[in-house]
């Protein structure tokens, strides 16, 4: 079966997030992560089925959802879990906030590397908890370079109030794939240090390059044991409006905190939701290729017309997963780069949310058709002829 991912879905005037924060403007929408593509026709299928029952109770995950879940964890990344581990949560960013809740006490620490995606940073203070951070390190390379841990300063920034290390991988928005040796490196650090590990996966669908995704429950029994890792569909399959993601749990001590400090504020997932994640895992991996194959399309095209085109831009290093680029725009020397790019028709992530030093980045979301990613890019060339 073949899928047609230049063909333009108009979005404007829906309850779409993403194009809704520029109603009634001329600005392209490169922010906020999703992706302008349909849902796998499997998905939307299994959608119309659920709708067409008529009933919309509370509702749990069948037998035949948890199942499709767990082979598709055993096919694709090599983890048999056991079931019993999983807790199903409405969304990714719910679980960083219920890790930062139920393994750091108001006064205590998490730890990060940012650039990295904001929840990292505000879900501890929601919780009365520190931020403390060892920034990703730029390392040379040719034809581009590689964002790398910083075990120096990891080691200088972990306190003994520090109880909880967050990761990203793979990372947004700098899109590395961290390899086998660097997450045992950081597996070791965090038993030295008596830490919990809650790893953001949600991207691990995502990787543009032969690169495998080794997820930090499939490593040493010492580290799986404090391990939360927080998967979804929703990044992969383009579904993160159905609010569906998990935890996966092994030791359970663990689960059960996590259990306690969800207990009462987190809402359950749809009966839709998991619907979806049926589907997703279950008959979605041919759109799935098909989708990574156009994204790294898209990559090219957007790093050959960054390097050509837009001069004082630059792709530091490759993006190795992820539909997201992570621009240095330092030599453009804009007071406010996000507003300027907006006054010529582009939206786009500002970088200090994430961490990153004012007016030094940008993420742009390329996960969009050819044509309009291409006139994205066009409307910056000429924002930058307008400076």
């Amino acid at each position: 079966m073949t899928y047609d991912f230049d063909a333009p879905i108009d979005r404007r005037g829906t309850d779409s997030l993403r194009w809704q924060k520029y109603a009634g403007r001329d600005i392209l929408p490169l922010w906020v992560a999703d992706m302008d593509f349909r849902a796998p026709p499997e998905v939307i299928a299994a959608l119309h089925a659920r709708v067409d029952h008529g009933v919309f109770g509370y509702a749990r995950p069948l037998a035949s959802t948890i199942d499709a879940m767990v082979e598709h964890l055993r096919v694709h990344h090599g983890w048999s879990i056991d079931p019993g581990w999983i807790v199903w949560l409405p969304g990714l960013v719910v679980g960083l906030n219920v890790a930062a809740r139920a393994f750091a006490r108001p006064g205590e620490a998490v730890l990060c590397t940012p650039p990295v995606y904001p929840p990292f940073l505000t879900a501890p203070l929601n919780q009365g908890c520190q931020v403390l951070t060892a920034p990703l390190t730029l390392t040379a390379g040719a034809p581009a370079g590689r964002w790398e841990m910083d075990w120096e300063a990891l080691e200088r920034a972990v306190t003994p109030q520090t109880t909880l290390f967050f990761l990203c991988n793979p990372h947004n928005p700098v899109a590395r794939v961290f390899r086998r040796d660097e997450l045992v490196h950081l597996g070791d650090f965090c038993v030295r240090h008596n830490l919990v590990l809650c790893s953001d996966e949600i991207h691990c669908g995502l990787v543009l390059d032969d690169l495998p995704h080794v997820p930090m429950g499939t490593l040493a029994p010492e580290v799986a044991r404090r391990t939360v890792t927080l998967m979804a569909p929703s990044k992969t399959y383009n579904i993160p409006g159905l609010s569906t993601s998990f935890a996966i749990i092994p030791d359970a001590a663990l689960r059960r905190r996590f259990e306690r400090a969800a207990a009462g504020i987190v809402a359950e997932v749809t009966c839709l939701g998991y619907a979806a994640c049926e589907a997703a895992y279950r008959h979605g991996e041919p759109w799935r290729r098909a989708l990574v194959d156009y994204l790294r399309g898209n990559r090219g095209f957007l790093a050959e017309f960054v390097a050509r085109e837009l001069p004082g831009v630059r792709l530091e290093a490759p993006i190795e997963a992820t539909y997201l680029a992570w621009l240095n725009i330092e030599e453009l020397g804009l007071d406010h780069p996000v507003a300027h790019f907006e006054r010529h028709g582009v939206g786009l992530s500002d970088g200090r949310p994430f961490g990153a030093a004012p007016s030094a980045y940008v993420r742009l979301n390329f996960g969009c058709p050819r044509s309009l990613l291409g006139e994205a890019l066009t409307r910056m060339q000429r924002a930058l002829a307008a400076r």
